[in-house]
C-alpha cells in the first residue's frame, strides 16, 4: 500500500515493501493509514519510549510506502550507517545549535513538491515534561496539516489516521492532541512525556 495524498493513484507494493509488511505482520504488529490530505505536511509520532520504536517505524515506513522525511540527531549518522539513514529519509539534526532550524526546515518544505516530516516531539526516550515546539512552529508558519502517528504497544498497532489543521492557539490545539493520544501506550510507559509545550 503506497502512500499518497488524495486525488493521487495508488502503485502496486513494491517486494521490499511486502517483505517489510510481513515481517511487521510477523511479530504481530497492525499497520494503519489514513491518506494524507495533502502533499506536504507535519507528523508527529508519539509516544516514544524505546529503541524499538525505530524499527518498527521504518518497517511501516517502508512496508505503506512512506515518502516520508525524518529528524535525528546528527552523531546518529556517521560511518557505516550514515548512507544508509540518509536514504530512508533520514536528516541530520545538530541539537547543540537549535536555532535556525525551523526556518531551515521551512525553506526545504518550499523547495519540494512533496515533503511529509516525522517527529518525535517528545525528543528522547526518557522521561519529560513537555514536547518540543519545533514541529508546532513549522506546521504553524507553513500552514501544513499535522499527522498524529503513533506507535501502541497496548494493542500492536502502529499507524497514521488523523490529521489536524492546526489554530496557532497552543491551549486549543493541544488539547486535541491530548485528546487523540488518550490510551496509547509506549514500550515503557512510565517513559511516555507530557504533551504540552515547556511552560
Amino acid at each position: 500500500m503506497d502512500m499518497r495524498w488524495s486525488g493521487t493513484p495508488r502503485l502496486r507494493p513494491s517486494l521490499t515493501q511486502r517483505a517489510a509488511s510481513l515481517l511487521l505482520r510477523s511479530v504481530g504488529w497492525r499497520s494503519v493509514l489514513v491518506t494524507p490530505p495533502a502533499p506536504k505536511g507535519v507528523i508527529v509520532v508519539y509516544p516514544h519510549t524505546s529503541n524499538w520504536d525505530f524499527i518498527v517505524a521504518m518497517l511501516y515506513k517502508i512496508g505503506v510506502g512512506l515518502p516520508l522525511r525524518w529528524m535525528g540527531k546528527d552523531s546518529l549518522f556517521r560511518w557505516p550507517l550514515r548512507r544508509w539513514l540518509l536514504q530512508l529519509g533520514g536528516i541530520p539534526i545538530n541539537r547543540r545549535e537549535p536555532s535556525g532550524f525551523v526556518d531551515a526546515l521551512l525553506a526545504e518544505f518550499a523547495r519540494s513538491d512533496q515533503m511529509w516530516l516525522a517527529v518525535a516531539p517528545e525528543g528522547t526516550r526518557s522521561r519529560t515534561d513537555h514536547w518540543k515546539s519545533g514541529f508546532y512552529r513549522i506546521a504553524v508558519a507553513g500552514g501544513l496539516p499535522l499527522g498524529l502517528g503513533y506507535i501502541d504497544y497496548a494493542t500492536r498497532t502502529v499507524g497514521i489516521d488523523t490529521y489536524l489543521r492546526l489554530s496557532g492557539d497552543p491551549a486549543q490545539d493541544f488539547a486535541r492532541i491530548r485528546e487523540f493520544y488518550a490510551g496509547k501506550r509506549g514500550r515503557r510507559p512510565e517513559n511516555a512525556g507530557d504533551i504540552r509545550l515547556r511552560s
